[in-house]
This record gives C-alpha cells, sequence and structure tokens, in this order.
C-alpha cells in the first residue's frame, strides 16, 4: 500500500544546516512567524528565549557528570540549552521535535509564557514556607482539582511515586478504622508500574523492577491487567482464606486507568466496570494511579472517565500536574478522607512554588482548551500511525492508546532502533517497554506538529523496510 498523507507538512531536513546555531534560531522564527497557533508561545518569547541561553548554565563537562552523578539512567548522548511548545534545542543548535515530553509530564510545552510567569513571580515573593502553615496557592490547587474531578480531599506530595505511597498508606489506615484489620490486601496488577519507592515498588508487578530489591512489601496480590476472569478468581481466593484467617482482607485494588510503563496499554471499560462493583460489594477501596494519564493528556482530563460509570475512591495523579515542576497529589472521596496530623506529611509537598505553578498549568489547559487538543491532534496521530501499520505490517504489529499516550508495538524490531534512528532524524520518541515504541508530546502540539512526526516515522520506517 502505498504510504501518503491527506493533510499537508513540513519537510524535515537533516543536514549541517540545523546544526548551526544562527541558522536554527532563523528557522524557529521562521516557523512560529508562519505557523501561528493558540498553544504556541509567542514569537518574540521564542526569540527571546533562544537569545538569552546562557552559556556557562548550559555547558557540560561530561567526565564530570559520569564521576559525579550515578548511573541511573541510560542516557543519550545529547542535552538540552533551551525550548519553545514542542520543540527543543540541543548543545549544537540542533532543533528536535519533542514527542517525549519530559516522559508525558511537560504538558504545556516547554517554556510557556504564563507557566514562567507564575513560577517566576512566585520565586521572588516565597517559594517554601511550611505545612504547618496556610499555603493559600495549595488551598487554590485543591479547589480546582475537586471541582474537577470525582474527588473531595486532596494530599500533595512531590511525585508520582509518593502520591502512590500515600493512597496505599490510606487503603491500609481504612482497614484499620473500617475492620481494624490486621493484614491488609491490595490488588494490582501484572506489568503495572507505580513507583520506585519501596511501597509503589512492591504494588509495581514487573520482576525487573523488584528483584534487586527483596524482600517486599507484604500485602500485594497481583492479577492480569484488563482480565475480569483473573481478577474475580483472586477475590473469590482472598475472601476464603478470610474465612480461616479474618484479619486478611481486601482493602483497596490499584490500577493504571490504562498502563503506561506496561506498554502502553488502554484500561477496557467491563473490566473497569467490574472492579468497581465489586469493590462496592467488599467494602474496598478502588484505586487508580492516574499519574501518567491524568491532566487532559488522554483526551479527557482523568483517565476514569473513559470507563463509563467507574470513580474511584482514591486516585493519584503526578507528572503533568505543574508541567515540569515537581509537584504530587493524592485524592480521595470524603468517606476515606482519615488522614490525621501525624498520619502522614511532606516537607515539600504542596509549597507555594509547586501549587503556583501547577494552578498556572490547570488554568493553560482550560483557557488553551488543551484537553480537546489532546483528543483531536491525538486522533490525527493515531490515524497516522495506523497507515503507517498497514504500509510496514513487517515492522508494527498494533497501534494502542488515548489521546496523547499512544504505543507502537514492534513485531522484529527493538524499540531502541526506533528511538535511535528517529533522534537521527531530529524526533525525540521513547520507549514503553523492549517492544513498545511511546509517544507522549506535549499537549500543545499543533497539527503541523503530528504531521511532521509522521512524515519522520515514515523516513524511520522505510531504513528498515525488506
Amino acid at each position: 500500500m502505498a504510504f501518503c498523507w491527506s493533510v499537508p507538512v513540513l519537510h524535515h531536513q537533516v543536514d549541517k544546516k540545523w546544526r548551526n546555531k544562527s541558522t536554527c534560531r532563523k528557522q524557529m522564527h521562521k516557523f512560529h512567524h508562519t505557523n501561528s497557533h493558540p498553544f504556541a508561545c509567542s514569537k518574540e518569547m521564542a526569540i527571546a528565549t533562544s537569545d538569552s541561553v546562557n552559556e556557562s548554565n548550559n555547558a557540560l563537562d561530561a567526565t564530570d557528570f559520569d564521576k559525579y552523578v550515578m548511573k541511573t539512567y541510560k542516557r543519550q548522548k545529547l542535552y538540552f540549552t533551551h525550548g519553545s511548545g514542542a520543540w527543543l534545542w540541543d548543545q549544537d543548535g540542533r532543533k528536535l521535535l519533542d514527542f517525549v515530553g519530559g516522559i508525558a509530564t511537560c504538558s504545556v510545552g516547554h517554556s510557556h509564557p504564563k507557566l514562567v510567569e507564575a513560577v517566576s513571580q512566585q520565586m521572588s515573593q516565597v517559594h517554601h514556607v511550611s505545612n504547618l502553615y496556610y499555603i493559600p496557592q495549595q488551598a487554590q490547587l485543591a479547589k480546582w482539582l475537586v471541582e474537577h474531578s470525582c474527588a473531595d480531599r486532596v494530599f500533595f506530595c512531590n511525585s508520582g511515586t509518593e502520591a502512590n505511597e500515600a493512597a496505599i498508606k490510606l487503603a491500609r489506615k481504612y482497614g484499620k478504622v473500617r475492620w481494624n484489620c490486621k493484614e491488609p490486601v491490595i490488588i494490582s496488577a501484572y506489568n503495572s508500574f507505580h513507583g520506585r519507592t519501596c511501597g509503589s515498588l512492591s504494588a509495581t508487578a514487573q520482576t525487573k523492577y523488584q528483584s534487586s530489591f527483596l524482600p517486599l512489601l507484604p500485602g500485594f496480590e497481583y492479577i492480569h491487567y484488563n482480565d475480569t476472569t483473573s481478577f474475580l478468581e483472586m477475590v473469590e481466593k482472598i475472601t476464603k482464606s478470610s474465612t480461616s484467617n479474618p484479619d486478611r482482607r481486601i482493602v483497596g485494588v490499584l490500577l493504571e486507568a490504562a498502563q503506561g510503563e506496561g506498554g502502553v496499554m488502554p484500561g477496557d471499560v467491563s473490566f473497569f466496570q467490574t472492579v468497581r462493583q465489586v469493590c462496592n460489594e467488599i467494602g474496598a477501596l478502588m484505586i487508580l494511579d492516574e499519574v501518567q494519564v491524568g491532566m487532559g493528556r488522554t483526551g479527557r482530563l482523568w483517565g476514569y472517565e473513559h470507563h463509563d460509570q467507574v470513580e474511584p475512591d482514591i486516585f493519584t495523579t503526578a507528572k503533568g500536574l505543574a508541567g515540569g515542576i515537581p509537584i504530587g497529589a493524592m485524592l480521595c472521596k470524603s468517606h476515606c478522607d482519615l488522614f490525621e496530623p501525624g498520619d502522614h506529611a511532606a516537607t515539600f509537598g504542596g509549597n507555594p512554588l509547586s501549587c503556583a505553578a501547577a494552578l498556572a498549568v490547570c488554568h493553560i489547559i482550560e483557557e488553551e482548551h488543551l484537553v480537546e487538543n489532546a483528543k483531536e491532534r491525538g486522533r490525527e496521530l493515531k490515524l497516522g500511525l495506523e497507515r503507517l501499520k498497514e504500509s510496514y505490517p513487517h515492522i508494527i504489529s498494533q497501534v494502542r492508546g488515548w489521546g496523547l499516550l499512544l504505543g507502537l508495538e514492534l513485531k522484529e524490531y527493538a524499540a531502541s532502533q526506533i528511538i535511535e534512528a528517529a533522534l537521527e532524524e531530529d524526533l525525540l520518541v521513547l520507549s514503553a517497554g523492549p517492544k513498545v515504541v511511546r509517544l507522549a508530546p506535549p499537549l500543545v502540539i499543533t497539527r503541523e506538529q503530528v504531521q511532521l512526526a509522521l512524515q519522520v516515522l515514515n523516513n524511520v520506517m522505510k531504513k528498515f523496510k525488506l
């Protein structure tokens, strides 16, 4: 089948001119001038950003990096000096289209002027005090989150894994308060990813993450994601064991609304409806991890909104909440709002700076209609990826995902091969397991940039064509 596009694309040149800083800046100026849109930074902001780069702060001594920084990541051999919208510039002035988005984190893109202004203004006033005092920005953010979700209360922390730790602790306290439960059980899913701290890691049923850190926190049982039979059998098994051991019972079911690190696997509606029904019947809490899918990424503000008539008792969010400024949140309904002073805390959680950033992101998402943009651009991107699958059936086996969190499952090739080839063409993508290429661009991505990414991926696939 011939591979063609119904929408004209910007032709992407990969040659020496993109590695020249002055030429690169001219191309950036031209792009913003000829492709203006409501989601991009202004032309003046882009030029100012480019011209005001502090070279000394952005200089990298690779020897020092390798000498002093722990090797917890397999890093690409490049770094970035500045960005604007969905564009990043590396140390050589090379302009790259960002479909990684800080791993689904830079929700409003790079250097969004409203986010820059909010952070700068808050930093010039008071950036941190303590949760020993009232923090107005925290109240404003909590109000926005509650008014835009099914939750009643919010706890703030610093990351996704901390938010999930808070959810695990709250579920355990719920079991203690309701049943005086001494052996609480939380059900989670294989191929999940809930974080790397000990509690969240214990809920993350992937051996590659757990094996070096045994023994794990007790009280977790695993099922197959989207498998109703697996879930019901596990509930029956634990319920029967409670007959002989009444101290052991299910206090919660922790699932991702769509699995991200597990291969970009959207949740099945009927499965989630069954989980909700069973939780109601046995009195357990339904806990959804929205760390990667929340804040509009999937074309809905929250991932659970894809599951008709399903509302969690607890859900967590982090990555896209403040657009790259560290923050996490655990939200719950009033019937499980059980934390008291001393039960849980976070020194930096919900400080003025992070909350001001998150509140700015929330307002940008609303004012610039980014949830709708994620839905429309995601539809265009998925359609283009499906065409790629038709054109290269020996390479791509499946396209899946929601909105702007999409995955290409590969047949013979490794995701790392596609990632490297795309990087050579100035497109940043990432993996979600060894055989899945993940695309998670900023929510400000434009139609032209989607088409550009698809053309680059088409060029990449040609290199692997048999």
